[in-house]
């Protein structure tokens, strides 16, 4: 378990699986990450029970210190040893949990993760170019855009832009 000011990182269990189920079912929270199609129960019980087995793969559930109940969620995925890179996702599930710095507080115990535990030297993710607040928090904590897929993507009748950010360890001493 990783412990922030605000949060704590943690494994995702059975007890999380409604709300996973709940928020991949957000009509309005698809719009900020992936085009919305409604989920099965078995697809996400499958996904969820199976993260174990793929070693290119790391789940971490988003807890309020103190509180067990899942807010969110981070995904640590394409971990690549020989490279020493990864892609990064997250999401808090529930739009009054957001803004809140839930977010900022897991992104921070993440990144330190990336480096200390699973020695990366690059993390990299996309955003949709509609979601200006993942983007600021992203750019605050030292992601750089590395590129734009224009009108890449066609989400809720509208084509958006893709955007490209990485971040790159700090040089070792």
């Amino acid at each position: 378990m990783l412990q922030g000011e605000k949060v704590i990182l943690g494994p995702i269990v059975p007890a999380d699986f409604a709300a996973l189920f709940r928020w991949g079912d957000d009509l309005d929270a698809a719009r900020l990450n992936e085009p919305y199609r409604p989920p099965t129960w078995k697809n996400q019980e499958e996904l969820w029970f199976n993260v174990g087995r793929d070693p290119s793969r790391v789940f971490f559930a988003i807890r309020k210190t103190g509180i067990e109940v899942i807010v969110g969620y981070l995904q640590i995925t394409n971990i690549d040893a020989v490279h020493h890179s990864a892609m990064l996702g997250m999401r808090i599930g529930e739009a009054a949990d957001r803004g809140k710095g839930y977010g900022s507080d897991a992104l921070r115990l993440a990144v330190h993760y990336c480096w200390s535990h699973l020695n990366l030297s690059r993390i990299q993710l996309g955003v949709y170019g509609t979601n200006e607040r993942a983007i600021r928090l992203y750019e605050k904590m030292g992601f750089e855009i590395e590129g734009r897929l224009r009108k890449a993507l066609f989400i809720d009748g509208q084509w958006i832009d893709f955007v490209l950010m990485a971040l790159m360890r700090p040089v070792r001493g």
